[in-house]
């Protein structure tokens, strides 16, 4: 599998992904989810739509989709750990700048961790 190959499939699923989880996110904190919740509904929505689509083209094999429990389990592993980091970042910026930083904040926040996030996956859930 090419890395180049995997890492533009990733960087324009990576984007779907982020204007589901950003969109909302936005929405539900407008609409008075608090931070911290709101942050989580908007990563898992995105979390499901990248497992999908990763699993099924990003890190296929030979046009064989790379999904499973096994996989899911390592993915829900992953992901547990950058909600955890994303969380807090989200609201750490909420509340010292405002709910208004913190939707500015979240594509930054959540690109910054997404770079970490393609190697893992590709080298702990996707293998």
């Amino acid at each position: 599998m090419s890395l180049l190959r995997q890492g533009s499939q990733y960087i324009i699923f990576g984007l779907l992904q982020l204007a589901l989880d950003w969109g909302v996110f936005v929405l539900a904190t407008a609409l008075g989810v608090p931070v911290a919740p709101g942050n989580l509904i908007g990563r898992v929505s995105g979390a499901l739509l990248g497992f999908w689509l990763n699993g099924r083209y990003t890190f296929a094999d030979q046009g064989q989709q790379r999904h499973g429990w096994k996989r899911f389990m390592r993915f829900a592993l992953l992901w547990l750990l950058m909600t955890a980091a994303s969380t807090w970042l989200i609201s750490w910026v909420a509340g010292s700048l405002g709910l208004g930083h913190a939707w500015l904040a979240k594509p930054l926040v959540e690109g910054g961790l997404a770079a970490a996030t393609f190697f893992l996956l590709r080298h702990v859930v996707y293998r």
